[in-house]
C-alpha cells in the first residue's frame, strides 16, 4: 500500500506532518483534497481505514460545520459524507495512510506511529 497524506497546504499542522515524512526519507502521495475533492466512496473507505465513522473525520472548527448543523446527532453518516463531498474543507487534516495503518495526525507527532 502506498503512503499518502490527505493534505491542506494552508494548514500548519498538515505542513509539519508532510515535512516530518519527507525528512524521514518518505515520498508520500500528496492528496490536496481541496483541489481534488474525494468522492463519497473514497471518504467512506478512508473512514473505514481509520476505523471511525464519518463524524469523527469532521473538521468542527470550520464554519460549514455549524452552518450545516452537523453537530446534530440525528444527522446520518450518509448525510455527513454528502456534506464532506459538497464541502471538502470539512475533512479534518492531515490524514496519513501507510502500510502500518491510517491516522488523523493531530497533533503532528502522531505520524511517528505510522512511519
Amino acid at each position: 500500500m502506498p503512503i499518502a497524506i490527505y493534505h491542506n497546504p494552508k494548514c500548519s499542522t498538515s505542513r509539519k506532518v508532510l515535512e516530518v515524512m519527507r525528512v524521514r526519507g518518505l515520498d508520500p502521495r500528496v492528496v490536496d483534497y481541496l483541489k481534488t475533492p474525494l468522492t463519497k466512496a473514497e471518504l467512506a473507505a478512508l473512514a473505514k481505514r481509520l476505523g471511525v465513522g464519518p463524524r469523527a473525520m469532521l473538521r468542527r472548527r470550520d464554519p460549514a460545520f455549524a452552518a450545516l448543523n452537523l453537530d446534530d446527532p440525528s444527522v446520518s453518516d450518509d448525510a455527513i459524507l454528502d456534506a464532506m463531498v459538497a464541502h471538502p474543507v470539512l475533512l479534518e487534516r492531515p490524514v496519513v495512510v501507510t502500510p502500518k495503518g491510517a491516522r488523523l495526525c493531530r497533533p503532528p507527532e502522531l505520524v511517528d506511529e505510522l512511519i
